[in-house]
């Protein structure tokens, strides 16, 4: 089958439309929740919903592909190539009726991911990329080409960030944070790590870290913040993991990561 990338990110985003499209007509209800009952249970139907038919949408185009996704984990598959899925990113925004939320769907070779595609239902924007290929943004029928922005000093740095859900981590989050805080020009969290990559890329921020941070909240994020010109790493290499990820502009990524690191950013419960 193919893999040609404009291919596959033409699949990625009529799957993320279908996602978005049903977490849109959800999220009254998600919110209308008694609180008496779990409002986190609602959420993850709709999480659950919107994988199921993302999944079923690249499946009935190319059914011998592998497929990561949050709700539902790994499927193997025998093409070679591997759809990796966050369905709701971004899930206490979109409880509390926040629009910083996303689809996130990123198609993945062996040596890396080919094509991605970030998008924001409620605020009718999409961001998307292909390997080699550049990143764009399509909002209110225009289409742009994004490029990070030109920030020469970390003083000068709009960094972002986000925290992950145990008291432990956020505490040694916060800790980190405090350590950089008074370095940098100020300091955002959105909630949605597909959108603060997609963000950067479009140059709204100069930066963005996060400890804790998974395949799928990042695969297709990674990829369009890169062909924006961004540089990403984890604490010890090239690649991003779980322990660290560090997004920015050339002119500012050494120095921050070097802050990072010595403020314990990478490290903690």
């Amino acid at each position: 089958m193919t893999t040609d990338p404009d291919q596959l990110l033409a699949l990625a985003v009529a799957a993320a439309r279908l996602g978005g499209d049903l977490l849109l007509r959800g999220q009254p209800t998600a919110r209308q929740v008694d609180a008496k009952s779990s409002p986190t249970d609602v959420v993850t139907q709709m999480d659950t919903a919107s994988e199921q038919a993302i999944v079923g949408h690249l499946l009935a185009a190319r059914p011998e592909d592998a497929v990561l996704g949050e709700e539902a984990g790994q499927r193997p598959g025998t093409s070679g190539l591997r759809w990796v899925i966050d369905p709701l990113d971004g899930t206490v925004n979109y409880l509390y009726g926040l629009p910083l939320w996303a689809v996130s769907v990123a198609a993945e070779g062996p040596d890396g991911v080919l094509a991605g595609v970030v998008a924001v239902p409620a605020l009718g924007t999409m961001y998307t990329a292909t390997r080699g290929g550049g990143a764009y943004e399509t909002a209110a029928g225009a289409v742009r080409r994004l490029s990070v922005r030109s920030c020469s000093e970390v003083s000068q740095a709009l960094v972002a960030t986000g925290f992950g859900y145990r008291p432990q981590r956020r505490a040694a989050q916060g800790a980190a944070l405090a350590g950089i805080v008074s370095q940098v020009r100020d300091v955002r969290r959105c909630g949605a790590a597909a959108l603060d990559l997609a963000w950067l890329a479009a140059g709204f921020y100069d930066a963005y870290f996060e400890r804790g941070v998974q395949p799928w909240d990042t695969a297709a994020g990674v990829l369009i913040a890169r062909e924006a010109g961004a540089v990403v790493t984890s604490a010890a290499g090239p690649e991003p993991d779980s322990e660290f990820l560090l997004a920015a502009g050339p002119e500012v990524h050494a120095e921050l990561r070097a802050l990072l690191l010595a403020a314990g950013a990478h490290s903690g419960a």
